[in-house]
């Protein structure tokens, strides 16, 4: 049986996209996007270069996370510095970002970067998969088909982390 695996691993985000969290991020609000449940969690400061809140190391534990720093961390660190890496997009880094001011902004650059990274994906073709990831990721002897995969259980699980909190909002919890 033939498998065509780059076809497979867009399917792979594509059916999660499409049949459980695409629909789940429809009318964020901005009340959503920037609601902290807990006390100093980490945010993005809208419209301006660089503000997000992070540290390096990561404190121990790692201080809770708006919808807005998830999304933020999903656009930037998981998609764009990757489709800057490997697929030719314009060079991107936290510090350079202007962070989206509103939820529809935010879900606009999420479907851009998601864009880029699927055609990227397609633009690798069955032989591309199989070439070392690079330098410009830390393990760089990993195939990109590793690197396909892992990007695809962050945003699997990151996006779902943000369907949590759009739940916890929505009843109320800590309101």
């Amino acid at each position: 049986m033939d498998v065509n695996w780059n076809e497979a691993l867009r399917e792979q985000w594509t059916w999660h996209w499409d049949n459980q969290l695409s629909k789940r991020l429809d009318g964020l609000t901005d009340d959503e996007y920037f609601w902290s449940p807990v006390p100093d969690a980490w945010t993005v400061r809208p419209g301006r270069p660089g503000s997000i809140d992070f540290a390096y190391p990561e404190p121990v534990p790692a201080p809770f996370t708006t919808i807005a720093w998830r999304l933020g961390h999903v656009i930037v660190g998981v998609l764009a510095l990757r489709n800057a890496a490997h697929f030719g997009a314009p060079e991107v880094s936290y510090e350079k970002w202007v962070w989206a001011a509103t939820a529809d902004e935010a879900r606009q650059q999420l479907e851009e970067q998601l864009g880029l990274w699927l055609e990227g994906v397609r633009s690798l073709g069955a032989e591309g998969l199989t070439e070392p990831c690079g330098d410009k990721e830390p393990h760089p002897d990993l195939p990109m088909a590793a690197l396909v995969l892992h990007i695809h259980r962050e945003l699997i699980h990151h996006l779902s982390e943000v369907c949590l909190l759009r739940d916890l909002y929505l009843r109320g919890a800590g309101r």
